[in-house]
């Protein structure tokens, strides 16, 4: 029984193979799903052999017994074609192509096994051996060794074919699986009364499974083709948004500035042409602020929102953000009380510009959805040791909120009761961004509501306590003097303004206006450079990034490039997502505004800029 050993060994590693696979998760490509049949077709292949072995060992070389080899020697040849289908598949990706070559290559393998079964076979039987030949063996093995000859073509083709999709993976077990086939091949063609084509078949699908086929490293590539994709997508998600940032900030630039400019002359101006200004500017600071809550979610989903504690007085800070947050109440009937405790300590350390924005958001949030009633602003603290606990709630008498939407609440782009807010403006964003503010900063929300009475929004949010003294009277009235001689170093100073765009230098301009500057103004990054170069000096530069002819970042580059050059120069761009601020310092400015820019930002940073120059 000598002769069994090797269909038996083929059978049990097959057997293991189908096992393990099946047992698996698996991720249904053509290239898998050819080798499920093909592991198949070993399987019915390695009981096939072994029920022809055992029926020569009882019947001889009956009609039952021949007709079992011929069954077998169908399915090895079957085998070969889903080998050569395989191959196929990898080499070629385009999937109607790869369908017309798969229905043709059935439909010569029904050809091929029906001569086989019609062809005759000899069984050849000792003591020790089995063997068979005749037309029908040597036809098997013709056909075989033609399909051989395919696979090994399509392989060379594999190799050298740069643009197929995760080829080197696959390349090192192809190219081992031919020398397998061809070296197993060999020892048949010598000791022909070794039964080996089973044992080549399961060796040949064990290799298979564990180097291109497994279902777990199949999953894995998946996840990673996934993985690039999203990283793709989300790439040109954050091109699409800097490119909409741009193309949105850039104009609101000119409506917000020359907007804020005309209300400067609001005795010089008919009331209606003061309170449509009022209007422009509110519906402008409405549209940068769903802006700014799109391109704050790209920061927090791109982990690039980073937290910055600075010594701030959260007092005056709150009070000057109510103050204008407010001023979208319009004519509503509505009540609005701010109520800060008296032991708030006068300075804290944290992310002043953050705190804020949770504020403004749950604030915003109050006055959208309250139509008349009143809005309660409550600011109290638990001061313990160098934290101090703001215990911050935001009560209405607006919509309120459904039991069954509170868990919606914080999800992104989820607008409740569309229905009924179908005219409340904003994107859906706020309350998802103000949660993730607030937890990045240790801190807890709260919500409680009844529909159609009110709802009461509630953050606990932890902060430093300053140690810094507060500023006496007369330390307030010397640090206007010291305001007042660093407005003084400004007289003279010469600012030279660049932009494509001469709203945004009109608008800059007009910021600059008060300081009693010498204003300069270039259209290009090559007329910025043409002016240094002839001898321009200028204390400062005002650069606009997305310029034709010449980019700000590249002007940049070429100034630096000019002996002796050390004007500092300020990124003054409409891009404002995350790291932008970060890449432009990396590019050598000293600074960063994004547009649309206030006054008192450019104030801003003309102090941060002069007083360390």
């Amino acid at each position: 029984m000598i002769f069994l050993s090797y269909p038996i060994c083929a059978f049990l590693i097959i057997s293991l193979v189908n096992i393990i696979f099946f047992s698996k998760k698996r991720v249904d490509t053509y290239e898998t799903k050819n080798y499920r049949k093909l592991i198949i077709v070993n399987f019915v292949e390695s009981i096939f052999a072994l029920l022809g072995l055992v029926c020569i060992k009882f019947f001889m070389d009956s009609l039952f017994s021949r007709i079992l080899i011929k069954i077998d020697y169908a399915l090895l040849l079957l085998w070969g074609s889903l080998l050569f289908r395989y191959i196929i598949a990898v080499a070629i990706s385009d999937e109607t192509r790869l369908s017309h070559i798969t229905r043709f290559i059935i439909g010569i393998n029904i050809i091929l096994s029906i001569i086989i079964l019609v062809l005759p076979v000899n069984i050849i039987f000792t003591p020790t051996s089995i063997d068979s030949k005749g037309l029908s063996t040597n036809f098997m093995f013709f056909s075989i060794a033609v399909y051989l000859i395919g696979i090994i073509i399509f392989v060379i083709k594999i190799i050298f074919d740069k643009s197929i999709k995760d080829k080197a993976r696959k390349l090192t077990p192809l190219i081992s699986l031919v020398l397998l086939i061809i070296f197993l091949i060999a020892i048949k063609a010598v000791t022909p009364e070794i039964i080996i084509q089973g044992v080549v078949l399961s060796l040949v699908s064990l290799i298979m499974f564990f180097t291109i086929e497994n279902p777990d490293l199949k999953m894995i590539s998946k996840l990673e083709y996934a993985y690039q994709t999203a990283e793709k997508a989300n790439n040109a998600k954050s091109d699409f948004l800097s490119s909409m940032s741009h193309e949105i900030r850039t104009p609101l630039n000119a409506i917000v500035g020359l907007s804020e400019d005309i209300m400067n002359y609001k005795d010089n101006l008919p009331n209606e042409v003061y309170e449509d200004a009022e209007d422009i500017v509110n519906a402008s600071k409405t549209l940068l602020e769903i802006v700014g809550n799109i391109l704050d979610i790209n920061k927090i989903e791109s982990d690039k929102m980073e937290i910055v504690e600075l010594p701030y007085n959260f007092k005056k800070e709150i009070s000057e953000m109510v103050r204008v947050t407010t001023t979208r109440i319009g004519d509503k009937p509505i009540d609005f009380t701010l109520n800060m405790a008296l032991d708030l300590p006068d300075e804290l350390i944290g992310d002043k510009t953050h705190v804020k924005g949770i504020i403004n958001n749950l604030l915003t949030n109050a006055i959208k959805y309250t139509e008349s009633g009143s809005i309660e602003l409550s600011i109290k603290c638990i001061n313990n040791d160098e934290i101090c606990t703001l215990i911050i709630s935001v009560m209405d008498t607006g919509n309120g909120i459904k039991s069954e939407d509170i868990n919606k609440l914080f999800t992104k782009f989820e607008r409740l009761d569309v229905e009924k807010n179908t005219t409340t403006e904003g994107t859906g964003l706020g309350l998802a961004i103000t949660k993730r503010l607030v937890e990045m900063m240790n801190g807890k929300i709260n919500v409680q509501s009844k529909y159609g009475e009110g709802s009461l929004f509630v953050v606990q949010l932890p902060q430093k306590i300053s140690r810094r003294e507060s500023l006496s009277n007369t330390q307030i009235i010397s640090q206007k003097a010291i305001n007042n001689r660093i407005m003084q170093e400004y007289n003279g100073k010469k600012v030279l303004i660049v932009d494509d765009n001469k709203l945004n230098i009109k608008v800059a301009k007009k910021a600059l206006a008060s300081f009693n500057m010498d204003l300069d103004e270039a259209y290009t990054g090559q007329e910025c450079l043409d002016k240094i170069r002839v001898g321009a000096k200028y204390d400062l530069i005002l650069m606009d990034i997305m310029m034709p002819v010449m980019s700000g970042s590249t002007a940049l580059k070429h100034l630096k490039e000019i002996p002796n050059f050390n004007t500092p120069v300020v990124a003054l761009t409409a891009d404002a997502l995350a790291g932008a601020e970060k890449t432009y310092k990396n590019e050598g400015f000293v600074s960063y505004i994004a547009k649309p820019f206030s006054k008192d930002e450019i104030e801003e940073k003309l102090a941060e800029i002069f007083l360390s120059h």
